[in-house]
């Protein structure tokens, strides 16, 4: 595992070490690049970082404040658009691009890796504050380009899902059965493993989602968010103790073909 996959985006911190060498080279502070941008001091120390991208406008400003001539601002093409989806959640998606195995725990809601268009839609429309039709548009984007990592026959998921969540209708019956339908369909592949935690009691589980990778060179991370926060994890002393937790959910959860069976006894009753 490299730090690279963890941190912001190359032409960021390209873009801000430049910004800050040729305002050292210039003479000037960064209080004073802040008041002739209109920017506070922590928005302009967090460009320099690399940490924030840098807009246009603070490119051209700063250019033109330094003298780079032009150099400054041609860094604009190099940078990537800001995404609505979080930093961490983007950490996850190139570790999880790169991962040999993934294991997923769900009490809430379908896994992202199973979930239809629909079922995506659905979910995204319901977010508060409420977002609009092109943000909606790309989370749906981002979470569907995730989805072929299940037809790699050589890259193992295991997912459990709590009973609750196959049987909370979240669109129309057709969409619910849908959505149904696909999960059988995704357990199908030999490398995909799906169980169902059955409703009643009380587990380690329930405290919430979490997902585990193992990447190639045989490093683990785990991945937690909630409503304001998304955590990866590195550290072996947690990423073992939630390693164990799945397992544990797993062994309590219905076996594959039980789980199949209650699956698609529940489609066909839409």
């Amino acid at each position: 595992m490299t730090d690279e996959a963890s941190q912001p985006p190359l032409g960021w911190r390209y873009c801000g070490n430049q910004i800050k060498l040729w305002r050292t080279g210039a003479g000037f502070t960064r209080e004073e690049l802040a008041k002739e941008a209109g920017y506070g001091y922590a928005t302009i120390e967090s460009v320099e970082l690399g940490r924030r991208r840098p807009t246009e406008r603070l490119l051209q400003i700063a250019d033109e404040m330094f003298g780079a001539g032009g150099k400054l601002l041609a860094g604009k093409e190099y940078l990537q658009p800001e995404s609505i989806v979080p930093v961490r959640t983007q950490d996850l998606m190139r570790y999880e691009a790169e991962a040999v195995a993934i294991s997923e725990y769900n009490p809430l809601a379908f896994p992202g890796l199973l979930q239809t268009e629909e079922t995506m839609r659905t979910m995204f429309a319901a977010r508060w504050p409420p977002l609009d039709d092109e943000s909606i548009d790309e989370l749906v984007s981002v979470r569907l380009a995730r989805q072929p990592l299940l037809q790699k026959p050589t890259r193992s998921f295991n997912f459990v899902v709590q009973e609750a969540v196959l049987r909370h209708q979240l669109g129309s019956p057709e969409a619910h059965r849908r959505q149904l339908r696909h999960l059988l369909e995704a357990a199908s592949r030999r490398n995909v493993n799906i169980q169902v935690m059955a409703t009643g009691g009380w587990h380690s589980g329930l405290n919430g989602a979490f997902t585990l990778l193992v990447l190639p060179d045989h490093d683990r991370l785990a991945y937690m968010e909630g409503q304001a926060m998304e955590v990866l994890y590195g550290t072996p002393e947690q990423v073992s103790l939630l390693f164990q937790r799945y397992s544990v959910i797993a062994g309590q959860a219905l076996r594959p073909a039980e789980s199949a069976e209650l699956i698609g006894r529940l489609a066909e009753t839409l």
